[in-house]
């Protein structure tokens, strides 16, 4: 089975995701973006969410985990826990 790591950040609005998007492409470190603004636990671990598989992940993180280039970040992505920033490290 195909596995894939990534990291990601989440936040309650659509607008704060976007401008952290903008944030990571001027130049600031995605990790450090991710534990000073994102909701998720995984935040203090920069956002990473280690390794996984197909349909351990929300749908929408599938759509996009699976079939994104690697390391460019992708998003805004809404899922029913608000929204992301994705970021495919690895996979194979």
């Amino acid at each position: 089975m195909v596995q894939a790591t990534a990291r990601h950040l989440l936040v309650s609005s659509e607008e704060k995701c976007e401008a952290l998007k903008q944030e990571i492409l001027g130049g600031a470190d995605f990790a450090d973006v991710a534990k000073a603004n994102s909701s998720c636990p995984s935040s203090a671990q920069g956002g990473d969410l280690g390794s996984f598989g197909p349909g351990m992940m929300v749908k929408e993180f599938d759509a996009v985990v699976f079939h994104a280039p690697l390391n460019e970040v992708q998003g805004p992505v809404k899922t029913q826990f608000g929204y992301h920033l994705l970021e495919v490290t690895s996979r194979g």
